[in-house]
């Protein structure tokens, strides 16, 4: 009977800890499904559905208009009706050019709900990952299996860098290939060839692979973000929402009333810029734009995809960028070692 009951334990004890590791990821998406993956999902959807309705709504206003109209007209040609093979034809090559750059623009739009959505989910699961598990008592059940507390935060601080961002992202592309199936749809209503407008590999690919490459810009972005939120969750005993927004706001308040900053031979904006909004903000994507090579942008004599990436990827040799990794990192090991003792009786 002892050997029985102590080889479960000590099956789990030697598991590799790669296999740990994969049981608590898939623990935290078991439990928060919903906001990893349906809150993407729907944001998705009714960002589609919007769109649709207002292509039908373009439609019946197109159509309105022709009927009480006399057509369009292009460099002088009369086209009757929204007739895309026909006003292709009229365009210069640098017209085209243009044409196939909005698309490539409205094409990347498709991805904004998700990853707004993705900001929110992130924000507020590291906010409460450590606090609910000790408010309903949960908590003593998780450490009664042989996982350490570093393994637990880690997989938490993983599920909210990696995991979350890689799900809204998928997401994300497969609302540009549903973008991209509905404008098909309008294209062929009105005599276009959607592969040659809509379907170049430089649209849906190139905003694809920028899209992934941006994942461990966003993780390394949203660490000290998330390392305060997953501090805050394992410290407070009560409304840890309150204290992260209250500690980091309340102590810029308190700095641009008294104008310390000025001590330091730095501006009231440097610690707003610097510390709240990497602290708050860091989480919702996009928010490391500033920190681009913005110039090679502006040289660029048109869009151009593999200038963006070297752009987006100077990011990695900004010191914003490492100190807040390093930042980040010592919060979630403090967050770590409040959670091996934090109790709230």
């Amino acid at each position: 009977m002892n050997a029985i009951a102590a080889s479960p334990r000590t099956a789990m004890t030697a598991a590799h800890p790669t296999h740990k590791l994969k049981l608590l990821l898939k623990r935290e998406y078991w439990e928060h499904k919903g906001g990893f993956f349906w809150a993407p999902v729907v944001a998705g959807g009714i960002s589609l559905v919007l769109t649709l309705m207002g292509l039908l709504f373009a439609e019946f206003a197109a159509r309105k208009g022709m009927a009480e109209g006399d057509g369009i007209h292009i460099d002088g040609v009369r086209i009757n009706g929204l007739d895309f093979g026909a006003m292709t034809a009229q365009m210069s090559s640098g017209d085209l050019a243009k044409l196939a750059d909005g698309i490539s623009l409205s094409t990347a739009s498709a991805m904004f709900w998700p990853m707004l959505v993705l900001g929110f989910v992130v924000f507020f699961y590291c906010l409460g990952s450590l606090y609910d598990e000790r408010k309903d008592r949960s908590v003593l059940f998780w450490k009664s299996l042989p996982v350490s507390d570093r393994d637990t935060v880690l997989a938490k601080a993983l599920s909210a860098l990696v995991v979350a961002p890689a799900m809204a992202m998928a997401v994300g592309i497969a609302c540009m290939i549903g973008f991209l199936l509905i404008l098909s749809v309008f294209v062929l209503i009105h005599h276009g060839n959607p592969f040659t407008l809509l379907w170049s590999p430089g649209n849906l690919l190139a905003n694809a692979g920028l899209a992934v490459a941006a994942l461990p810009i966003y993780a390394l972005w949203a660490l000290p973000s998330a390392g305060w939120l997953l501090l805050c969750s394992a410290w407070s005993r009560s409304k840890p929402f309150l204290w992260a927004i209250m500690l980091p706001v309340f102590t810029g308040i308190f700095l641009s009333w008294f104008d310390l900053m000025r001590t330091f031979d730095l501006g009231d904006g440097w610690f707003w810029r610097n510390v709240v909004a990497r602290l708050l903000g860091g989480v919702f994507p996009g928010t490391w734009f500033g920190a681009m090579d913005l110039q090679a942008l502006e040289h660029a004599t048109k869009p151009d995809h593999l200038v963006l990436l070297k752009s987006m990827y100077a990011v990695f040799a900004t010191p914003d960028l490492w100190i807040g990794v390093v930042a980040g990192v010592a919060m979630i090991v403090m967050a770590i070692r409040l959670r091996r003792w934090r109790d709230d009786n």
